[in-house]
């Protein structure tokens, strides 16, 4: 399926990007899905890496009424080095043209907001050196500055309170600026207790309805 932004944006409508990553509380995915598109006028693209999908399926989403996009459909980084080097086309992916969309580019056009829920320990340090090698990262990394981006950490407390982890954070806040909210102390999936647990996802909701002013849908 190709996705083109001009395409897929509705005018009047917010377009929020949720990305899942691999961490236990991806399981609450569909849960934000399915709220946000409780209320009017809003549409809802999802990005997955490989790991997050231990925790949810491809169907969940679509039930929830949105899409998921995954590293299978996009460009691999050894078929971007073949287009470069063809300046053609890209014969393992059925004739590709210069110009043609490039997923990780179009999701960044379509985007109104972007949310990174749960950000794993793995893709927090990714986003921190500027990582590319999936498709969440290479559009994380080519978000415009004004896009609003939201994280939202999610790890074991261990994780969370290692040094790299204060430092992968600062470059985030300080460096790339993206909002970083949580994570918040409970009982972890792991059986520890502490902090590194994704904010509420109803929490997480809210900073988007506030955010845009979402009115609820009154069809729903």
């Amino acid at each position: 399926m190709t996705f083109i932004a001009d395409n897929e944006r509705k005018p009047g409508y917010v377009h929020i990007l949720l990305i899942t990553t691999g961490s236990v509380a991806s399981i609450k995915a569909p849960l934000i899905v399915k709220e946000l598109l409780g209320y009017d006028n809003v549409k809802i693209e999802v990005v997955s890496t490989k790991p997050s999908l231990a925790f949810f399926t491809k169907e969940d989403i679509i039930s929830a009424g949105s899409r998921v996009w995954t590293d299978e459909d996009e460009w691999t980084v050894r078929d971007l080095f073949s287009l470069c080097e063809s300046a053609a086309y890209l014969p393992t992916k059925g004739n590709f043209k210069i110009g043609d969309p490039i997923l990780h580019i179009e999701l960044r056009r379509w985007a109104d907001v972007v949310l990174v829920a749960p950000c794993s320990a793995n893709t927090l340090s990714k986003i921190a050196h500027g990582s590319c090698d999936n498709l969440a990262t290479s559009l994380m990394r080519a978000l415009a500055p004004t896009t609003p981006t939201y994280i939202f950490p999610a790890m074991n407390t261990l994780m969370y309170e290692h040094p790299l982890t204060a430092e992968h954070l600062r470059i985030v806040r300080e460096v790339v600026r993206y909002n970083v909210v949580g994570p918040i102390g409970k009982n972890l999936a792991c059986g520890d207790v502490g902090v590194g647990a994704m904010t509420e996802w109803r929490d997480i909701v809210k900073i988007v309805v506030d955010l845009f002013h979402l009115a609820p849908n009154p069809n729903q």
